[in-house]
């Protein structure tokens, strides 16, 4: 085989495994977000979409529909003690995260149906809790979905969006 054959070859290889590699790369990368509030642990599981230039608020994420939270598998959110949301108590426990924006406030969700595919099987009978939060305009945008455990909240920070609820 000739050197020119052998770099052609190296660069077919090159090539294939690049592309390989891009396919293995979700589209959603999961993640995972660990935080203590008030001595509680509190895990949130989700998968992180990215803008991608798209309309979100009101296009990709419909206003006034139950909406995952994240992407893929619904996003869970579990705390190992007793929890004040908003002001109304949550058990302990592991529960689905969803929410409902719409332009001037949003729902928060916590389903006792923790292992949900999107929202398509969500049933608003295995509601534990429902809040409805003022979202806020992010001073700078956020490209990949992302959840902030703070010290008295949480904030799911999207696009131009925060979405903060407290918590005790």
């Amino acid at each position: 085989m000739g050197l020119q054959k052998k770099i052609q070859f190296c660069l077919i290889a090159l090539l294939m495994v690049t592309v390989v590699s891009a396919q293995d790369k979700p589209a959603s990368p999961p993640e995972v977000a660990n935080g203590t509030i008030n001595s509680a642990t509190i895990q949130i599981k989700y998968s992180s979409p990215s803008v991608k230039g798209r309309q979100i608020w009101g296009g990709l994420v419909p206003f006034n529909e139950v909406w995952r939270a994240g992407a893929n598998e619904a996003t869970t959110f579990e705390t190992d003690k007793d929890l004040t949301i908003e002001g109304s108590k949550l058990p302990a426990g592991k529960y689905s995260l969803f929410i409902i924006p719409s332009e001037t406030a949003c729902i928060v969700i916590f389903n006792k149906d923790a292992k949900q595919w999107g929202a398509y099987k969500y049933k608003e009978k295995e509601d534990q809790l429902r809040v409805t939060v003022k979202q806020q305009v992010a001073e700078t945008i956020a490209e990949r979905l992302f959840y902030g455990i703070n010290k008295d909240n949480v904030v799911l920070s999207w696009d131009n969006w925060n979405i903060p609820f407290s918590v005790q």
